[in-house]
């Protein structure tokens, strides 16, 4: 029993020294393929273009010949030990034999609040590594108590604007060099290099601490939520991709809909969400079988209404979320079992990490089986309709064959049909068993040879009767409540509703 105690013992130590790291991704360095329109390094025949009204920062890693290059009214080079230009000598050349116009690409659109721009771990040698942790899209920008890298050796441009004007953080480096304290950052941003890679309305403030509660902090970004979605889906015309699955999730901080499952659980003050982070990953992360299950685990605070009403209050809970690389009919389903192992978990060792309550929100499989059964009930309806169309036209097909006499001679069935109109009734009429006097049989006729109906007679026989029913005001009372049907010779049949 006394390893795995010093074991969570350890843990705990590792949690309340961990931290996240941050750093950003583009950069203007002259060498990155990325940031030339041809996508490749400027040749030494090339002629070499900055716009002049291009404000940048330019970081050359090694040295270039040129044959001419027209550069910005507004910026810098920084040169690496041995970097440089130099005139073109005409000299071979590989693979830049003819000249061309190299276009350096602008550096202006990129975002602080761009969760795309950012790569998130747990440590600078996960980061080194290419480690990365996977979050929702609020906490994919720096948090308040993130470390901020923007790799050395490298120039970059960022927008820092904010909602809030105050971007929070631990600590920020810039060009290998570290800042953690307001003051020494002041003093950086004040200088010509620092004008030229931040711009916009946006100021730092930095606190060189951890987050003091150990349940978790928030990241804080919550009131630039609409610029992080705005930035993350630019260029997908500010559209969600569709979620494929059955009723999807949206997790609080994140932007869209996901198929997969969300656990939200509500805690006590012993509590140690890095605790219970190492818990996951050791238990069941690491497990072979939950190979291709991203996980996010944070605190977030979401608005809590009143009887549906404006949100009034907010409520803090953890939020774990769980995605996974199946697709089709198979999307979500191994984070959903790994959801379930984790509350079954919970509910054997839950008290024993602070854990009061949990609750599990998943979804899963392909939206295929929903979309049929949709298709399938609207046929349904559809042939519904059709059904009582026909049968109205059918009825009505029928009282005009009555009308005009022409299915008296071979009577079958004895159809009397109890709708009636004020001409029709005597004040003599007696009230019995047969309902009603039909005039269409109880009147002596002489039989007549039957013949066949053509169907364009059955449409103009239509026509006249509604036309007759609509010129005498009784055609509101043709709806059908009952039909008595009787066969010949037989006694009063029994009443249908129809």
């Amino acid at each position: 029993m006394k390893f795995p105690l010093l074991f969570f013992v350890f843990l705990y130590l590792l949690g309340i020294s961990s931290a996240v790291y941050k750093q950003w991704i583009p950069n203007t360095n002259f060498e990155h393929i990325s940031n030339w329109d041809q996508d490749r390094v400027p040749c030494a025949r090339d002629v070499i273009l900055f716009d002049s009204n291009e404000v940048v920062s330019v970081f050359v890693q090694s040295s270039h010949s040129l044959t001419n290059m027209y550069m910005p009214l507004n910026g810098e080079f920084i040169m690496a030990p041995g970097a440089g230009f130099a005139a073109f000598d005409g000299s071979s050349n590989p693979g830049c034999e003819t000249a061309s116009r190299a276009t350096f690409s602008t550096a202006q659109n990129y975002q602080w609040y761009d969760p795309t721009l950012w790569h998130g771990a747990t440590s600078l040698e996960n980061l080194d590594q290419e480690k990365y942790i996977f979050s929702v899209d609020e906490e994919r920008v720096p948090c308040q108590y993130d470390d901020v890298i923007f790799p050395p050796e490298t120039s970059f441009r960022v927008n820092i604007a904010s909602s809030e004007q105050m971007i929070q953080l631990r600590s920020i480096s810039i060009m290998g060099q570290k800042f953690t304290s307001d003051n020494r950052l002041e003093e950086y941003m004040q200088s010509p290099s620092a004008q030229l890679q931040f711009h916009g309305q946006g100021t730092f403030r930095l606190s060189n601490v951890r987050c003091p509660d150990k349940s978790g902090c928030e990241c804080g970004n919550t009131a630039d939520h609409d610029r992080i979605c705005a930035a993350l889906l630019q260029n997908s015309g500010n559209q969600c991709p569709v979620a494929t699955c059955k009723d999807p999730l949206k997790p609080v901080g994140h932007c869209c809909e996901i198929c997969g499952a969300i656990i939200s659980l509500e805690y006590s003050s012993n509590f140690d969400i890095e605790l219970y982070r190492d818990r996951i990953l050791h238990t069941f992360l690491n497990l072979p079988k939950n190979a291709g299950i991203q996980m996010a685990i944070s605190k977030v605070n979401e608005p809590q209404g009143f009887l549906g009403n404006a949100p009034h209050s907010s409520v803090s809970f953890v939020q774990i979320v769980l995605l996974d690389n199946k697709t089709g009919s198979q999307i979500g389903t191994h984070a959903e079992q790994l959801a379930k192992d984790i509350m079954g978990d919970i509910a054997e060792h839950g008290q024993s990490f602070g854990i009061v309550t949990g609750s599990l929100k998943a979804a899963t499989g392909s939206n295929w089986d929903a979309q049929r059964t949709d298709g399938h009930t609207s046929a349904t309806i559809a042939a519904t309709v059709v059904g009582v169309v026909l049968l109205l036209l059918l009825m009505g097909t029928l009282l005009l064959l009555y009308r005009k006499g022409i299915l008296r001679s071979r009577p079958i069935l004895h159809i009397s049909f109890p709708w009636h109109r004020q001409r029709d009734l005597e004040p003599s009429e007696e009230s019995n068993d047969r309902g009603f006097d039909n005039p269409m049989f109880d009147t002596p006729s002489t039989p007549e040879k039957p013949r066949s109906i053509t169907h364009k007679e059955v449409l103009q026989g239509l026509g006249r009767l509604f036309k007759e029913e609509r010129e005498s005001g009784a055609l509101q009372m043709l709806w059908i409540k009952t039909v008595r049907i009787t066969p010949c010779g037989h006694g009063v049949g029994s009443e249908d509703q129809v």
